[in-house]
């Protein structure tokens, strides 16, 4: 019997945890069905890691963005600078970009400035955004509101963990929810009842690899292999046998992020 194709929507293949295990890494992932992941980078200068990453590996695709938390930290990106690396074939979303007011509240005018910059990028190339949000659900709620009053894009909210407020906020913009490993644990009901009031066909799931490994890794190193248990998590919520969610979330995926078809 087969085992069901699933995505790991968002893991950071370049972080230092997985040096020198990628291809093991990535070999336990199609084990584990999981066909094709997208590693993200979280700042600019490191594009060039990530984008060997994805040239080595045909299932790996690649976004890039500047993370909020070193938005303050790191050159203010540019429209222009997002849309140029877009033309890699295996370039398939903007970000991560978004708000953090948890740890970097004080960097919040310059986390929102880096945020229009990504969405109008979003706008322009057609790729999907990709968006951290934590502690800001207000602001993130107001200026993906605004922005797509000046001109549509396509979003998903990664790792989505905030209020049903926010979420609705998102679903009613036509944007999708990411579930990770956050969705497995055990103290995360509230959580798994706003993903089962949202639509199925805008559900995508992920690892947000080296974090968050749902049960029954939690507290060890996560890796896209692991999406495959988030996803069963998934299948529970929307009461659907697994290869049914497997399916749906991969045409999900196939939707949003048209250029990993």
């Amino acid at each position: 019997m087969s085992t069901p194709q699933i995505t790991d929507s968002h893991c950071h293949l370049d972080f230092p945890d997985f040096e020198g295990e990628l291809p093991d890494i990535i070999t336990r992932a199609h084990d584990a069905g999981v066909t094709r992941m997208v590693t993200i980078c979280t700042k600019l200068r490191l594009e060039p890691q990530v984008r060997a990453i994805a040239e080595a590996h045909p299932s790996v695709y690649y976004a890039a963005g500047t993370h909020p938390m070193s938005a303050a930290d790191e050159p203010l990106v540019t429209v222009g600078a997002l849309v140029k690396l877009a033309e890699h074939p295996k370039f398939v979303g903007i970000g991560e970009t978004g708000l953090d007011y948890h740890y970097t509240s004080e960097s919040k005018d310059i986390q929102q400035q880096s945020l229009r910059v990504h969405i109008e990028a979003a706008r322009q190339t057609k790729l999907p955004l990709i968006i951290h949000a934590r502690a800001a659900d207000d602001d993130m709620a107001r200026i993906l509101t605004e922005e797509h009053k000046k001109g549509a894009y396509s979003c998903v909210m990664h790792c989505f963990s905030s209020t049903k407020e926010l979420a609705q906020a998102a679903l009613d913009l036509g944007f999708y929810l990411s579930m990770s490993g956050i969705a497995a644990f055990p103290k995360s009901q509230e959580l798994r009842d706003i993903f089962a009031a949202a639509p199925l066909d805008r559900i995508l799931v992920e690892t947000d690899a080296p974090y968050l490994a749902p049960p029954p890794y939690r507290g060890k190193r996560n890796e896209p292999g692991y999406t495959a248990h988030t996803a069963k998590v998934g299948a529970e919520i929307f009461d659907l046998d697994y290869p049914d969610f497997a399916a749906q979330t991969q045409a999900n995926f196939e939707r949003l992020f048209w250029k990993a078809k």
